[in-house]
């Protein structure tokens, strides 16, 4: 069976991939917030995916502009940090563009980018809200379950983990991950010292859902 996700071609065989080489890719934005955090995330969860879900990504995630044609290469963008974000009128469009082509996006809020996120994104999507994904949706429900929903990875004012998705046409263009820190489990283990192994394994098992989802929805 053949799905078109915009110009990204995935051909499924049963319950496993076969995609040509493309790469993940970290998101650079304005602002001064540090786009460049969770450096070991995206590395540990292509290994992950390459392993158990039989994906092809390249080892190596890459980074991208917002504004930049080169976005289009890259089936899944990952934003992070703590701080600001800003998009300009034309990184907006661009990434908009993106979107609607076909692309993805998982924003992590690593703590302290909740405020600004939402008033940029609504640059691009002025028409749309973020709507909560309750437990029951197949985004948790992949290869791997989690019957209660975004599992929390870190813990930093007692909130419990929210996932938040904007829909596009009846497509999810964007997830997104807040009070959960799900790029800090990613990391090489021992980055956090009070992270245990469980956890890890819990946010890359969260993480492989949505890439599978990614490329299946």
């Amino acid at each position: 069976m053949k799905i078109r996700l915009g110009g990204f071609l995935v051909l499924l065989l049963l319950s496993s991939f076969w995609v040509p080489t493309y790469k993940m890719a970290k998101l650079k934005y304005n602002g001064g917030g540090d786009w460049y955090a969770n450096r070991t995330a995206l590395p540990n969860l292509i290994d992950f995916c390459n392993k158990n879900l039989k994906t092809n990504f390249s080892p190596q995630d890459a980074i991208v502009e917002v504004g930049s044609a080169e976005i289009f290469n890259y089936p899944f963008v990952y934003l992070t940090g703590h701080g600001n974000v800003v998009f300009s009128t034309a990184d907006a469009a661009n990434l908009r563009r993106y979107l609607t082509g076909g692309g993805f996006l998982h924003i992590d809020d690593n703590y302290g980018l909740d405020k600004f996120i939402r008033t940029e994104m609504k640059k691009v999507f002025p028409e749309l809200n973020f709507v909560e994904l309750p437990a029951s949706h197949s985004l948790y429900n992949q290869k791997y379950k989690f019957p209660n929903g975004l599992p929390k990875i870190h813990e930093h004012d007692g909130k419990a983990p929210k996932g938040y998705a904007l829909i596009w046409e009846g497509r999810m263009v964007c997830f997104y991950t807040y009070e959960c820190d799900l790029g800090n489990g990613w990391e090489d283990f021992g980055t956090y010292p009070g992270d245990t192994q469980e956890k890890r394994s819990s946010a890359l098992k969260m993480g492989a859902n949505l890439i599978q989802y990614v490329l299946t929805q």
